[in-house]
């Protein structure tokens, strides 16, 4: 069967990442070439927890996405400055060293020495140009992956690792690396150039390619996939458990939150503090209970215990802080 190619129009990750997905359930193709672009998103691994992972709330200030794909490996920031390939492939034509050597000889193309480290990562100048992350069904299998060519480095250290020392969390937990853009090694290089490339040496290695288009079928199913990939539910609820401590000093006392959490929702609170006003302490964690991890949402619960001359201090706190 011909290899297939297609490059999505969508910069939405929920959307790629549900054709992407769609494309895994029921193949096109035995070899198939997925390449899309992405607006700032930040994406991470499908055991991962987001606010472990990046600074969810300030994500939201900027309006840049958050999104969660079905296979493992860490949190990465996309940007129109980078391009992301997908290998969609039968089992018996899988090869992850094959599929990655593609990606090298690409690179290596623009007079960029490249090379392997560990499992899935491709150096450059000994950093990180290059992660892959992987998902196994039983139609196909699905390798996909990001080249650093532009991407806005100072955003995506913004958007990256959330501090750790308020977190007790469970799950997988992204490896900090050094990373380098391609193009700081090949002036000029442009994501353009980096695709027209890159489907020539796919080209060379697993015949040229045919064009492809999503049928209606897929196009529904993937329409599907992208409403929940765009949930709550999906995004921040997936959440292994995990703990989480707040802590804030104010003019009449300090406050300490100890949140334990499942699916992104508050299950259990605690509230520690020397205010002279224990009733109001004492009604804080109630009233918490079974709150979204969402400054909006756990403000807007404590408003219910009605008027307090502390409870605005501690409403503003919540509802200000990065998680």
């Amino acid at each position: 069967m011909q290899p297939l190619f297609y490059e999505c129009t969508s910069e939405n990750p929920c959307e790629t990442l549900a054709l992407e997905e769609a494309l895994l359930e029921r193949p096109a193709a035995d070899v198939f070439l997925l390449l899309y672009r992405h607006q700032p998103s930040v994406i991470i691994g499908r055991t991962q927890n987001a606010w472990a992972e990046c600074r969810t709330e300030r994500l939201k200030e900027d309006g840049v996405q958050l999104a969660r794909r079905i296979s493992g490996g860490g949190a990465v920031y996309h940007d129109p400055g980078n391009l992301n390939f997908s290998f969609l492939m039968h089992p018996d034509a899988y090869d992850t060293e094959r599929q990655l050597s593609v990606i090298l000889q690409t690179v290596r193309s623009f007079g960029i020495e490249a090379r392997f480290s560990g499992r899935n990562d491709l150096l450059a100048d000994g950093r990180k140009f290059s992660g892959s992350a992987f998902c196994v069904r039983n139609q196909a299998c699905c390798h996909h992956g990001t080249l650093l060519i532009g991407t806005d480095m100072q955003k995506m250290a913004d958007y990256l690792h959330a501090p750790q020392d308020k977190l007790a969390a469970k799950g997988v937990a992204s490896v900090p690396a050094r990373v380098i853009n391609l193009g700081d090694l090949c002036p000029g290089l442009t994501v353009d150039r980096m695709r027209g490339a890159l489907l020539e040496e796919f080209a060379a290695e697993y015949g040229r390619p045919a064009g492809w288009e999503p049928d209606a079928d897929r196009l529904a199913r993937a329409r599907e996939l992208a409403a929940r990939n765009a949930a709550w539910g999906w995004r921040y609820g997936k959440t292994p458990p995990f703990d989480l401590t707040l802590r804030r000093r104010f003019r009449w006392g300090s406050l300490e939150l100890n949140l334990s959490l499942e699916r992104g929702c508050i299950k259990t609170a605690h509230a520690w503090s020397d205010a002279m006003d224990p009733d109001l302490i004492l009604a804080l964690a109630p009233a918490l209970q079974g709150c979204p991890l969402t400054g909006a949402a756990m403000s807007a619960a404590l408003k219910k215990l009605g008027p307090h001359p502390l409870l605005a201090d501690i409403r503003q706190f919540l509802a200000s802080s990065s998680y």
